[in-house]
C-alpha cells in the first residue's frame, strides 16, 4: 500500500521545475504534473491527491479560476499558489478563496518542502514537539505536586496541567502520554485535597493575606474599578472551568486586553453557596443569618438561586454606595438576544450582572442524556462543545457592544466541575441534599478517609440544619452513592461531570478583566 502523500502541481512551465520535483520526490512525496488548469482539474477529478500547488498565471483557464473550480468540487484539498504576481488584488483573491498558502516566485525547493509540511504534517509535528515537551516537563509537575505549600503553587500547578491536558489531547497526541497526565492530574488532585483539608479553615478569617474567595470577589475586584468611576459588566457563567475559559477567551482577544487569575471557590463548589456568596459579600451563614429572607435551605422546595438581585442591593447598600446595576438571567439564546437588544438602555449603568447557565444546563443535561454523553464524553469534547456553543451564542455580540461601549468586564464563575469515575457508599437520613459531591445533615455514614468532614457547619460559614449537623466533601473524582441500588448508580453517574466537593477543576476558578482594547488607545 503507497502511504507517501499525493501531490498535484500545476504549472504551464512544469518541465522546467523538475529539479524541485525530483527534491520532493526525494523526501517521500509522490508527485502528479499538470500544463495547465484543465488538466489540474481533470486530475483532481480522476485521482485522490493530498494537495495542489497551482501556477496562478496560467494559459487557458488562469490559476485564480482553477482554483475557485477546485475549492468547488473538492473543498477540502488545500492549494498553494504560486505567482511572480505581488499585486494585492490577487493575494486578496486568492487568500479569499481559501488558499493554505501562498508563495512569491522565484521559489526555492526548500520553501516549498517547508509550506508541504506546514500543511500536511502540523498536526503531527505538534503533536511529536508536544509530546517531546511534556516527557521534559514530567519530573517538574510531580515535584510541583510534591512541594506545592501555597494557593499560588497549587495555581501555578493546575494551569500548567490544564495547559498539557489541552496539548496532549489533540487528535494528533499520543494516547498513552494523555493517559499518564491523567494519572499526574489524579495524583495532583488527591495531594490538592490534603492541602484544602488542612487550610482550608484559614483563608475564610478576615485578614489581609487571606485568599481571593467567592465572597470576596465583590470588594477586592468588582468595588474598586467601580470607585474609579469605570463602566462595569459583570459575567458570571456558572460552572465555567480554567480549560473552557482558556478555549473561548481567543474569541475576545480582538476586541479586550485580557488579564487571567485564578481565585478559590467556596466549599460547597455549588451554585447556592458559591454564587449567593459572591453577591452578597458574604459567607452563606452570614447571608443566612443577617439576611434569612433570602436564603433558602437545602431541604426547601423552593429555588435556591432566586434572590441574588436583592443580594446584589445588600451588598451595595452596606458598602454604603449607590451605584445602578441591573441584573439579568441567561437560561438560553433567546434571553441573551433580548439582553443585547437592551444593551442601549442598559450601558449607562454603573454595573450590570449577567449570569449565564448554558454549560450548567449542559453539564446537568448530559448526565441524563445518552446522546449528550455521547457529544462530551470527554474534557476535550465538553471544551468543544463550550467553544462551539460560545461562538454561536448572541453572548458574542453582547461583547462586542461592551468592547464598542468602552466599559469593561468581568468574566468569572461561581464554581467549575469534574468527570467522577469512584463511587463512595455513604448512610443518610431520607431528607438529605441530592447532591453527590457533598452531603449535609445528621447521622451521616461513611469511610472517614475518604471525605474532608466538617462537624461544626458555622466554623466553615455554612449555615446548620440543627444540632449534630454535618457536612461531608468527595475529594478527587469520587462521588456518594447510597447502598441501596449502589450498583445501578454507581453505573448511572460513572464519567458524569459533577461539583460541589473538593479538586481542583472545581475550586480553582478563573476571573478575567477584560478591557476594550479601542481605551487602551486613547
Amino acid at each position: 500500500m503507497n502511504s507517501k502523500p499525493k501531490i498535484l502541481w500545476a504549472d504551464d512551465e512544469i518541465d522546467l521545475l523538475k529539479p524541485h520535483i525530483m527534491f520532493l520526490e526525494a523526501k517521500g512525496y509522490e508527485l502528479l504534473t499538470a500544463c495547465s488548469g484543465v488538466d489540474a482539474l481533470h486530475i483532481c477529478a480522476e485521482t485522490a491527491v493530498d494537495l495542489v500547488i497551482l501556477d496562478e498565471n496560467m494559459p487557458g483557464i488562469s490559476g485564480l479560476d482553477t482554483l475557485a473550480r477546485i475549492k468547488e468540487n473538492s473543498p477540502h484539498i488545500p492549494v498553494i499558489m504560486i505567482t511572480k504576481s505581488e499585486e494585492e488584488n490577487i493575494m486578496d483573491q486568492a487568500i479569499g478563496s481559501k488558499i493554505a498558502d501562498y508563495l512569491i516566485k522565484p521559489v526555492n525547493p526548500n520553501q516549498i518542502l517547508l509550506s508541504i509540511k506546514k500543511i500536511l504534517h502540523s498536526g503531527q509535528l505538534v503533536a511529536q514537539k508536544s509530546l517531546s515537551a511534556y516527557r521534559d516537563e514530567f519530573a517538574r509537575i510531580s515535584s510541583m505536586t510534591f512541594s506545592a505549600s501555597t494557593l499560588s503553587d497549587w495555581y501555578e500547578l493546575y494551569r500548567k496541567l490544564t495547559y498539557w491536558q489541552m496539548e496532549l489531547e489533540a487528535p494528533d497526541s499520543s494516547s498513552e502520554m494523555a493517559d499518564i497526565l491523567a494519572s499526574q492530574i489524579n495524583e495532583a488532585n488527591s495531594a490538592f485535597a490534603k492541602y484544602v483539608t488542612a487550610n482550608y479553615r484559614s483563608w475564610l478569617d478576615d485578614t489581609a493575606d487571606t485568599p481571593l474567595m467567592s465572597h470576596r470577589v465583590m470588594t477586592r475586584r468588582i468595588m474598586p474599578q467601580l470607585k474609579e468611576g469605570k463602566k462595569l459588566w459583570l459575567i458570571i457563567v456558572d460552572n465555567f472551568r480554567l480549560d473552557q475559559w482558556l478555549s473561548v477567551s481567543p474569541m475576545l482577544s480582538d476586541l479586550f486586553a485580557i488579564d487571567t487569575e485564578l481565585y478559590c471557590a467556596l466549599l460547597p463548589t455549588a451554585t447556592q453557596y458559591c454564587r449567593n456568596a459572591i453577591f452578597s459579600g458574604l459567607l452563606p451563614a452570614d447571608i443566612a443569618r443577617s439576611f434569612p429572607e433570602l436564603w433558602v435551605d437545602e431541604d426547601s422546595e423552593e429555588g435556591k438561586n432566586l434572590n441574588e438581585s436583592p443580594l446584589i442591593e445588600s451588598y451595595l447598600r452596606r458598602m454604603r454606595q449607590n451605584f445602578t446595576f441591573s441584573y439579568t438571567k441567561i437560561n438560553d439564546s433567546d434571553a441573551a438576544s433580548r439582553l443585547a437588544d437592551r444593551f442601549t438602555d442598559l450601558k449607562s449603568n454603573d454595573l450590570n450582572v449577567v449570569v449565564v447557565n448554558f454549560i450548567d444546563m449542559l453539564s446537568h443535561a448530559r448526565t441524563e442524556s445518552k446522546t449528550l454523553r455521547e457529544l462530551a464524553g470527554s474534557d476535550a469534547a465538553y471544551r468543544s462543545i463550550t467553544a462551539s456553543w460560545f461562538v454561536h451564542s448572541p453572548l458574542k455580540e453582547l461583547f462586542r457592544s461592551i468592547a464598542a461601549s468602552g466599559a469593561s468586564a468581568v468574566i468569572t464563575t461561581d464554581h467549575g466541575t469534574i468527570a467522577v469515575d469512584n463511587p463512595v457508599k455513604v448512610a443518610a437520613e431520607k431528607n438529605i441534599n441530592s447532591n453527590l459531591r457533598y452531603k449535609i445533615g445528621r447521622n451521616l455514614g461513611v469511610n472517614a478517609s475518604k471525605v474532608f468532614a466538617v462537624t461544626n457547619p458555622n466554623a466553615y460559614g455554612l449555615p446548620s440544619t440543627g444540632v449534630s449537623c454535618e457536612c461531608i466533601f468527595a475529594k478527587n473524582r469520587d462521588f456518594f452513592a447510597y447502598p441501596n441500588n449502589f450498583n445501578h448508580y454507581s453505573r448511572h453517574f460513572r464519567g458524569t461531570f459533577q461539583h460541589g466537593g473538593v479538586s481542583m477543576h472545581e475550586m480553582l476558578v478563573p476571573l478575567a478583566v477584560l478591557t476594550p482594547k479601542n481605551q487602551q488607545l486613547i
